[in-house]
């Protein structure tokens, strides 16, 4: 169950990941596939479903071969969540046909003791990644504090009981606010200065024809 990582040169020989890669979840028939459906309760694009999906499989041979307990990315566990809902597909055929062996999904526990615990097994998962594939992609393995200290943040929410925009659309209406408050600022200084030249002028005629 243990056997010693593989390097990214002799990956391509792992039994182990020749199966994984070949392996799909659900019927191939099916008309929502899994990482459509991975897409669609994550509001993320096909092609970033795609990546997650590959990941998965990445960290199921860690979680094989490592030689330690692994702790997934927030991304990939939400692969890792969804494909246990495929419950014949988990337990019938990965973990028997592709595993050889059952693999369990433990939550933690809580507490100061457990947060230190999967913190570090994160940052352990991440060498052991790197070890076997390389450098892992930041967007879906990003840095320890980040997937233990911010992910566990996010929350479900339904949009038709909320307005959710990103922060960076927020940035950029409070930008755009900003500019037009300036340029509307100009705009009144050119009517006012417009308004004073022509007061200049209407003194300048009246004077010129006074003196006439």
């Amino acid at each position: 169950m243990n056997a010693p990582l593989a390097s990214p040169l002799a990956l391509t020989e792992h039994p182990l990941w020749l199966a994984l890669s070949a392996y799909e979840v659900g019927p191939a028939d099916a008309a929502l596939g899994f990482t459509a459906r991975l897409a669609r309760e994550n509001s993320w694009s096909k092609r970033h479903a795609v990546r997650v999906f590959e990941e998965y499989r990445r960290f199921l041979f860690l979680a094989m071969t490592a030689g330690h307990d692994v702790t997934p990315s927030d991304a990939v566990d939400q692969a890792w969540h969804l494909h246990l809902t495929y419950t014949r597909d988990y337990w019938e055929r990965l973990c028997p046909e592709v595993l050889g062996a059952p693999l369990h999904h433990g939550p933690t526990k809580g507490g100061g003791a457990e947060g230190t615990r999967f913190f570090e097994q994160y940052a352990l998962t991440l060498r052991s990644y790197e070890a076997a594939f390389g450098p892992a992609p930041a967007d879906i393995w990003p840095d320890a504090r980040q997937r233990l200290h911010i992910d566990p943040l996010a929350r479900r929410v339904h949009p038709h009981e909320a307005l959710i925009l990103p922060y960076r659309w927020l940035f950029a209406g409070a930008l755009l606010t900003l500019l037009l408050y300036v340029l509307w600022r100009i705009v009144l200084w050119v009517l006012d200065l417009s308004t004073f030249t022509d007061l200049i002028l209407f003194c300048c005629t009246s004077g010129w024809g006074l003196l006439r």
